[in-house]
């Protein structure tokens, strides 16, 4: 009785054996064959995801540099030190239609990029994920072309007067009030070149986010 017991034990260890055996070499084939398909795929998921990181980049960018050109056009200002008693020598950007629409649009576009700012950020934490790229690539498409000509024809205005500012004009006979109106100009310049800046970095998002929807 004792040897059958014993007996029965050592096939059941035995068959015990063979399963754990078998087992063992299916786990190490399913491990192996993961390992392949991480490997292959962990290229392509760091190029998704440094589209992604890049887009919010140069979203940040494009906010920066519209809000910082609404600021510095909107705060611009300079009263020359002398006056008389009837006449006040003041420049202010209000004193311009064409400097108030340049406000105006910065301000809007600022406005436009922060709204985009959290689908791009899911777009770095799900950067396989379709849907909100394909969301961030129409409200792109659609209003990057409306921003892009509201800044450029903002710009445009804002660059012609500071020319004519800084130049005057002998047929029209307009004098270059710059001459006298020295950092009321110069901040002006500058708000202008931080506007282009913005429109740049607006005119690079469309073939970016194009670019990571065909990824996918």
């Amino acid at each position: 009785m004792k040897s059958e017991v014993s007996a029965v034990t050592r096939v059941v260890d035995k068959n015990k054996g063979i399963d754990k055996g078998k087992g063992v070499t299916w786990a190490v084939s399913v491990s192996e064959k993961d390992s392949f398909s991480s490997t292959k795929a962990a290229p392509f998921s760091r190029w998704k995801k440094g589209i992604a990181v890049t887009d919010f980049v140069l979203r940040l960018g494009a906010i920066g540099a519209a809000m910082g050109s609404a600021v510095t056009m909107g705060t611009n200002e300079e009263q020359l030190p002398f006056f008389t008693q009837f006449l006040q020598f003041h420049a202010q950007w209000s004193d311009f239609p064409v400097f108030q629409f340049f406000v105006f649009a910065n301000g809007v576009i600022s406005g436009y990029a922060i709204l985009s700012l959290p689908f791009s950020y899911v777009c770095i934490v799900q950067p396989h994920a379709v849907r909100p790229r394909l969301l961030l690539m129409t409200f792109d498409t659609l209003g990057t072309q409306v921003m892009m000509g509201l800044i450029s024809v903002a710009a445009a205005g804002a660059a012609a007067i500071v020319y004519v500012g800084h130049n005057g004009s002998q047929d029209a006979n307009w004098m270059a009030f710059c001459q006298g109106f020295t950092n009321f100009c110069q901040a002006a310049s500058e708000a202008v070149v931080l506007s282009f800046v913005a429109a740049a970095f607006f005119l690079c998002l469309v073939p970016l986010s194009a670019l990571a929807l065909k990824s996918n």
